[in-house]
């Protein structure tokens, strides 16, 4: 073989082991990172403490909570929605978790949402007597400015939850920020029985909102008839007084 063509097929060898060790240290490199994703999918992925507090408080798991709050958590702490766990607890019915978290002297009872709503009218709107109760044992507001809990368990046709709030001085003919009344409320959702109880309790039928309804206004653009014929017989009867 000539020395051209000698020179010619060391370099060209070089040149192959040279692609062969680029290749290989690819290959190891390519194993390497394919071990540690393994590796790292396989390990347990830990919940971070307030995740497993918020779960705690969805599902009623009164020893978990108690424990996160044994080792320093805020009882006041928020969820990624920005509800505070008290508010979480009264929209997910965890009265256990509840009463837990009222039983702690850090909890601001009267905590809010994003939406401007607290505890008391998430359970009021949830028809959740019980946690209606634990609340004003612990002097929970009954009368909040603007939408108040009457308004909520007036919505749902919580006779039961009215009747408790009325009881503890609720302003039957509360106003929200838009003058919208309980009763109001009652006759949209076609409650009845909501309607004569706050009726009975003295609610004013004739009061108007912001753009002039009253609950008999309500009730007509709901198509509501049967709140309809009874609020138009205390009409009646107020206008033969």
């Amino acid at each position: 073989m000539s020395t051209v063509a000698l020179q010619q097929t060391s370099t060209l060898r070089g040149a192959l082991a040279s692609a062969r060790r680029r290749v290989s240290r690819g290959a190891l490199a390519a194993t390497v990172a394919c071990a540690v994703l393994t590796a790292l999918s396989a390990a347990p992925v830990q919940a971070a403490p307030i995740d497993s507090l918020i779960k705690s408080v969805k599902f009623d798991d009164v020893d978990g909570v108690n424990k996160l709050l044994a080792k320093g958590m805020d009882p006041n702490s928020v969820d990624n929605q920005g509800i505070p766990l008290l508010v979480l607890a009264a929209r997910e019915k965890s009265d256990k978790v509840g009463a837990a978290l009222l039983a702690n002297p850090k909890t601001n009872i009267e905590i809010e949402d994003k939406a401007g709503e607290n505890a008391m009218m998430m359970a009021a709107l949830g028809g959740d007597l019980d946690f209606v109760n634990l609340l004003i044992a612990k002097d929970a507001e009954v009368n909040k400015k603007g939408w108040a809990p009457l308004h909520y368990a007036a919505a749902n046709g919580h006779d039961d939850i009215v009747k408790v709030l009325l009881d503890h001085s609720a302003y039957v003919d509360a106003g929200s920020p838009n003058g919208t009344t309980p009763l109001m409320m009652a006759a949209r959702g076609g409650h009845v029985s909501t309607v004569k109880l706050l009726l009975d309790n003295g609610a004013d039928l004739t009061v108007k909102n912001q753009i002039g309804m009253t609950a008999l206004d309500f009730a007509k653009t709901y198509k509501e008839p049967d709140v309809v014929e009874g609020l138009s017989a205390r009409l009646q009867q107020m206008q033969q007084k």
